[in-house]
């Protein structure tokens, strides 16, 4: 089979990485691809190149990406970032009857607008946080008497995970909603907000394989959004991730598919969008859960929902979707997945999920990111990094390209999140080590990165 994937970033780095280790695949294109990916290319079995085309949120860029297919010929198309899913690459491509893993323009709404995804919710019974959708600060203003503090404010549209405010008090959240109707926190104004319980609780990221009929589930991850060490700052893309067989009982696995994943599949099928690719369920598992708000706005399905999950009566709740594999998650995913990518991929488009056997390797994985100076806020390019010794990549231990370009030889920076050293081994703390030590020896001007990921599993 020939592959082709779109995206430039350390998720589509590491699913390349994943594709060309099955045995089926004879050739693989990356598109843009970064400099990693270039330079990893070279020492693939098969013909691995990087090809450039420009992906942006408009027509001449779908326009592109859609003639570069027509050129290429692939036996399966893989996308990886929203943005295409958001203009309808999915859509284009199968009218020119291309074979493709992902959503289609309307099933990828469950992501690309909040309120859409927090309605279906509410419709589908399907647990979450109670919220309200606000089209202008009067209507904000009016429903923040609803809620208490600390309460979220949440853009509608695509943000690249900055798009979420933790408000400590309801001016902050008024705050914020202005600062996204004019544009000033995000760079573009948008044209609904969605104000939202806070909820405490454990982080979950879940994955599970959809093909408009069946939710398969894949594994799960835990992510670490802000910035600082001790979840403190704001919000990023991610700043690493982890995965064990820990995260996910066999109960808890069972009940998130049945009660989740599967109820997503099923109401995109009702409402003619069938939903085919991966969802990424970002879950909160709330220990206790009641309050003022219950009878103000609902809580979909909410009250029933209570599960035994580590010795605790915890509510899984939902707080977003994603329509793609997430990233950093995807990083530490690849390196314990242990069942040939290319058969997750053609079930979902075939229609075949449920005969999917997923096995995952037993022990731990672990992503760290290292990122610009300045991220997530305004940074520079172009500082050279050292210590990308390709020789020292294994199986174990591999560092996945996030935003990095090649100039006059060298690996440079081309992004906040520039790289993501990945390790997998039998046990977390192991695991992390091996990514610690890895990084120890890699270098730019101004590089940042936590030191604590994983840090609520070792407490």
């Amino acid at each position: 089979m020939k592959v082709l994937v779109f995206g430039a970033g350390g998720r589509e780095h590491a699913l390349a990485w994943a594709i060309a280790r099955s045995p089926r695949v004879t050739e693989l294109v990356v598109a843009p691809g970064n400099g990693g990916i270039a330079r990893w290319a070279a020492t693939c079995s098969i013909p691995v190149r990087c090809t450039a085309v420009e992906i942006r949120e408009d027509t001449a860029s779908l326009d592109a990406m859609l003639k570069l297919a027509l050129a290429e010929q692939p036996d399966l198309i893989v996308i990886g970032p929203e943005v295409p899913l958001a203009m309808g690459l999915v859509d284009e491509l199968e009218r020119h009857d291309f074979h493709v893993f992902g959503p289609s323009k309307a099933a990828a709404m469950l992501e690309t607008s909040k309120a859409f995804a927090k309605d279906f919710m509410r419709a589908n019974g399907i647990p979450t946080a109670a919220y309200s959708v606000c089209t202008s600060l009067v209507e904000v203003n009016a429903a923040l008497k609803d809620f208490t503090a600390p309460l979220v404010v949440k853009a509608d549209g695509l943000a690249a995970g900055k798009g979420v405010v933790i408000c400590a008090s309801k001016r902050e959240a008024e705050q914020a909603a202005a600062e996204m109707f004019s544009g000033s926190l995000l760079g573009a104004k948008v044209d609904q907000v969605v104000l939202e319980e806070f909820l405490v609780g454990e982080e979950l990221s879940f994955f599970a394989v959809c093909d408009g009929t069946h939710a398969v589930p894949l594994a799960a991850a835990q992510d670490h959004k802000r910035i600082g060490e001790g979840d403190t700052g704001p919000n990023t893309g991610g700043m690493g991730a982890y995965s064990t067989d820990a995260l996910l009982s066999d109960t808890m696995r069972d009940w998130l598919t049945r009660n989740v994943a599967q109820r997503v599949v099923d109401g995109m099928n009702a409402a003619g969008t069938p939903f085919k690719g991966v969802l990424f369920c970002g879950i909160m598992l709330v220990p206790q859960h009641g309050g003022p708000l219950r009878d103000a706005l609902v809580l979909s399905g909410a009250q029933n929902s209570r599960i035994l999950f580590d010795g605790k009566m915890v509510t899984p709740m939902v707080l977003e979707f994603n329509t793609r594999f997430g990233d950093p998650e995807t990083q530490a995913l690849m390196l314990r997945l242990d069942t040939d990518i290319l058969d997750i991929f053609n079930a979902s488009v075939d229609g075949t999920a449920n005969q999917l056997r997923i096995a995952m390797k037993p022990g731990a994985s672990v992503c760290v990111i290292a990122a610009s100076e300045g991220y997530p806020g305004s940074y520079s390019g172009g500082k050279v990094i050292a210590g990308l010794d390709a020789a020292l990549d294994s199986s174990s231990v591999i560092v996945f390209h996030s935003g990095t370009a090649l100039a006059d030889q060298n690996v440079v920076t081309a992004g906040g999140r520039v790289l993501g050293v990945t390790a997998y081994a039998a046990d977390l703390r192991s695991a992390l080590d091996l990514a610690y030590a890895r990084l120890a020896g890699i270098n730019f001007e101004g590089m940042q990165y936590r030191r604590d990921i994983g840090w609520r599993a070792l407490r």
